[in-house]
């Protein structure tokens, strides 16, 4: 049984290996969009956004930690995930539908949305992505060993748009594992096959951390924006709101519609950051490390 584990381990990591040297070398491929050049021009575009109109006129083109968050934004999107986290998620799913095979799970799911127009199914895909996505980020910040992670993101002292992926590695199981549990599982999506919500996420994401004031007017009440998203990271937090607010993804009507939402002001100025974090390490690997260490009496 194991020697089958460790063959999938080897077998994704070759198919991850081979499938980035791919990306690099091939920018323009026959079919698909090559997600690698994909992310440097989303990221060079909306970086000029930051250079041409910048909400925080003061703040550096090369902003503190610019580098860092850069190492982080290849690190998390291409490394880990092609190279470390696909071989070990496609063992867990392995061991995962071996557990459940006895109860009667051969691989469906429960809840069946082939018969719906691809349109529709798209949208349905977003809505359930963005929601499962909110409400893992909400446990993000509730639960206290989740929270030891998610510091490492909330670590940024000025915003900009690579801050988006500063994240600690493990909350790719964490995402990852409640999205495949959900859409695959439960409603038998493929990831795969949402391409166009996968780009829009990332895009939309860059926009929400850039040094950009935009709130799309209306729309603030439908889509995340740079102007509510900056609250998210206020290092004081109101009284109301003590475990954060302001978590959506893709989308901020759940936090309208869950009394998350908060935009008291303009968040031009305000402190980044989290409670003491004056000594919590600015480099990758103190950063990488630190959840790990035990709690100090």
């Amino acid at each position: 049984m194991w020697s089958s584990y460790v063959d999938t381990i080897i077998r994704s990591y070759k198919n991850g290996w081979a499938y980035f040297e791919k990306l690099v070398t091939n920018p323009f491929p026959d079919e698909g969009v090559n997600m690698f050049y994909l992310l440097i021009v989303a990221s060079l575009v909306i970086w000029g956004l930051e250079i041409v109109i910048p909400w925080r006129k003061k703040q550096k083109v090369f902003r503190k930690d610019f580098w860092l968050d850069a190492f982080y934004m290849f690190f998390n999107f291409y490394f880990f995930s092609l190279l470390i986290y696909g071989a070990l998620s496609n063992v867990v799913i392995k061991a995962l539908k071996s557990l459940l095979a006895p109860l009667g799970y051969e691989g469906g799911h429960l809840i069946d949305f082939s018969e719906l127009h691809w349109g529709l199914q798209l949208f349905v895909f977003f809505i359930i992505a963005d929601f499962v996505q909110w409400l893992v980020h909400v446990m993000l910040h509730r639960v206290p060993f989740l929270w030891k992670f998610h510091k490492v993101h909330h670590s940024v002292k000025e915003m900009g748009f690579a801050a988006h992926l500063r994240y600690h590695f493990f909350e790719t199981f964490v995402y990852q594992s409640a999205k495949y549990l959900t859409l695959v599982m439960l409603f038998g999506f493929s990831l795969e096959n949402a391409f166009i919500v996968y780009v829009s996420t990332v895009v939309i994401g860059h926009l929400n951390h850039a040094n950009l004031d935009w709130s799309y007017g209306p729309l603030k009440y439908i889509f995340n924006n740079p102007k509510m998203h900056i609250w998210h990271h206020a290092k004081d937090l109101p009284e109301n709101h003590p475990h954060g607010m302001n978590f959506g993804i893709t989308l901020s009507c759940w936090d309208y519609i869950f009394g998350t939402a908060y935009v008291p002001r303009s968040g031009r100025d305000i402190e980044l950051g989290f409670p003491n974090d004056e000594s919590y390490p600015e480099g990758f690997i103190g950063q990488v490390i630190e959840p790990f260490k035990p709690e100090k009496q």
